[in-house]
């Protein structure tokens, strides 16, 4: 028992070490993985709404709202 608690905390102890070594990978994927929510959370949410024209998209991505 003794033996899988030192186990468990050298992996902890690993972890958090390469957690802290590599922050910017790690910024990176949890920004990907937050990035990735909000499409799918967009797409979701694009399903349940009315059809937009084609001119309609390039007026607001142009800033003419």
């Amino acid at each position: 028992m003794a033996d899988e608690n030192r186990l468990r905390q050298l992996l902890k102890e690993a972890i958090i070490e390469a957690v802290q070594e590599q922050k910017d990978i790690f910024y990176d994927l949890i920004a990907e993985i937050i990035e990735d929510i909000a499409m799918a959370n967009a797409i979701r949410e694009g399903e349940n709404t009315e059809k937009a024209t084609r001119e309609e998209v390039f007026s607001i991505l142009e800033g003419h709202s």
